[in-house]
């Protein structure tokens, strides 16, 4: 059979512009359908707008610190026009990217969702487009929580955020996690009185209990309220906002109300079942190597549920492309890749690896080993405030996880994921030199400290005394 297309993309988020643009630059015919914009939702209503609003609530938070440096204190400037900054923002990055980017890729960008007809024929609205290999890259959608009276009210998601004409006056936020807890803190600066509410025991509360209490504290130090442990009942609209009820405080009221809980999936559209694509609430099936249930059809990022993060979306789009084209012993497992992530609150959170409770539960032996901005010179004169790095590692060095709290942690994250990756033990990280001061030589310092602590040990003391002799 012939195909009008070597390859077809569904979604252009993360993943499918990978897909895309690698596929293009091989000289390969590829068709890229797009409901809405180019970039998803990441580049559209997720961690490009979001990292706009929390740099501009940094810098106006950063007024607040100018008494700490023997500055005369300066007035908060007024927060004017940043929803319509970040949307002209956007919309240039998402013409120069469609001009640049998708030179050589025939696009098919917002006629309408895509739907199967067969394993290798989509169809979007009455055009039908066939290709050897297709590529479903479908993102996620906000999950709402079984709230009464939730969907009765004006609320806010990350998909209508930054649509928003001005910041708010007072905003609830329910969840916990790392949108949550990113958009809290950065209305939170920009002026609104914010109080966040939740069903954990805390923020992130299944991550590292160092790096979330000192982000707790940042909060505080912030004005946002936050009340854990809380069951909630109902929501209603009231003349100036919503309000929240709870079996624990009765009425907590503000002027909006954002929900974020996590996301959900939404396959209706794509009628999986006319290509034999097996899936579920919890993401569409795939192998070792992406592939799904249909032989021609792969599922790299948030739409397959294993790793819901923009990075590794692309980077799954980058191996399903290459697995599609490689010979059995030349595929790739993409679990085996590490997914390290970052929470971009003020201080930074940044992991990768198991967390000390999966160690835990595996029975792996490992010390936990940490170096402090407290006891470094340069975050000391920078006035950073706390934050550590913190690598949990066996005996003999093999690093398990790793975790940096404070400026910079996502650059520095990624020294340790590329070596638990690659299986480099602590002394090579301490035996590289890296340019002081920045706070990467933390990396370094904490590598140190773990050589240090194995000169406790009274044998490994003889042995160097003995080798100096010999020397």
């Amino acid at each position: 059979m012939k195909y009008e297309h070597d390859l077809a993309v569904i979604g252009l988020g993360p993943a499918g512009m990978a897909v895309s643009i690698m596929g293009a630059e091989m000289g390969l015919s590829v068709c890229a359908i797009e409901a809405n914009k180019i970039g998803g939702e990441c580049m559209n209503v997720g961690c490009i707008p979001s990292k706009a609003l929390l740099r501009m609530g940094k810098m106006r938070a950063g007024f607040d610190k100018l008494e700490d440096y023997g500055l005369a204190p300066t007035p908060r400037p007024e927060v004017r026009s940043i929803f319509p900054r970040i949307q002209e923002h956007l919309k240039y990055i998402n013409e120069a990217k469609t001009r640049r980017m998708f030179a050589n890729v025939n696009l098919v960008l917002g006629e309408g969702k895509a739907s199967f007809v067969d394993r290798h024929t989509l169809a979007v609205r009455e055009k039908r487009i066939t290709a050897r290999r297709i590529f479903i890259c479908a993102g996620t959608r906000p999950a709402l929580p079984p709230i009464e009276g939730l969907d009765q009210v004006p609320l806010l998601t990350n998909e209508n955020l930054f649509n928003l004409p001005s910041v708010p006056e007072s905003m609830i936020v329910i969840g916990s996690g790392a949108i949550a807890s990113e958009m809290a803190q950065g209305f939170a600066r920009l002026g609104a009185r914010v109080t966040m509410v939740m069903r954990g025991k805390g923020l992130m509360w299944r991550t590292d209990g160092d790096a979330r209490a000192l982000i707790e504290d940042a909060f505080e130090r912030d004005g946002i309220t936050l009340k854990t442990n809380r069951t909630m009942k109902r929501v209603e609209a009231t003349g100036s906002g919503v309000r929240l009820l709870t079996e624990e405080d009765g009425a907590i009221e503000a002027t909006h109300i954002l929900v974020a809980t996590g996301r959900r999936m939404d396959f209706a559209s794509m009628k999986l079942d006319n290509a034999g694509v097996a899936h579920s609430e919890r993401g569409i099936e795939v192998n070792p190597y992406l592939r799904t249930t249909a032989r021609n059809i792969y599922a790299p990022g948030d739409c397959n549920g294993y790793a819901q993060f923009s990075h590794a979306a692309m980077h799954q789009g980058m191996l399903a492309l290459i697995n599609s084209m490689m010979p059995w012993p030349m595929k790739r497992r993409f679990k085996r890749y590490l997914v390290p992530w970052t929470v971009f609150t003020e201080p930074q959170y940044s992991w990768v690896g198991p967390s000390e409770e999966e160690l835990n539960k595996r029975k792996v032996r490992y010390e936990t080993v940490v170096t402090r901005h407290e006891d470094y010179g340069a975050a000391i004169a920078e006035n950073l405030g706390k934050g550590f790095v913190k690598v949990l590692v066996s005996p003999a060095g093999r690093i398990h996880a790793a975790g940096v709290v404070g400026e910079g942690s996502g650059e520095m994250i990624n020294e340790w994921a590329l070596a638990i990756q690659n299986r480099i033990r602590m002394h090579k990280i301490m035996l590289l030199q890296h340019s002081f001061p920045t706070m990467a030589f933390l990396n370094k310092r904490v590598s140190e400290e773990w050589a240090m602590n194995r000169m406790k040990s009274s044998l490994i003391k003889k042995m160097c005394r003995f080798m100096f002799r010999l020397g």
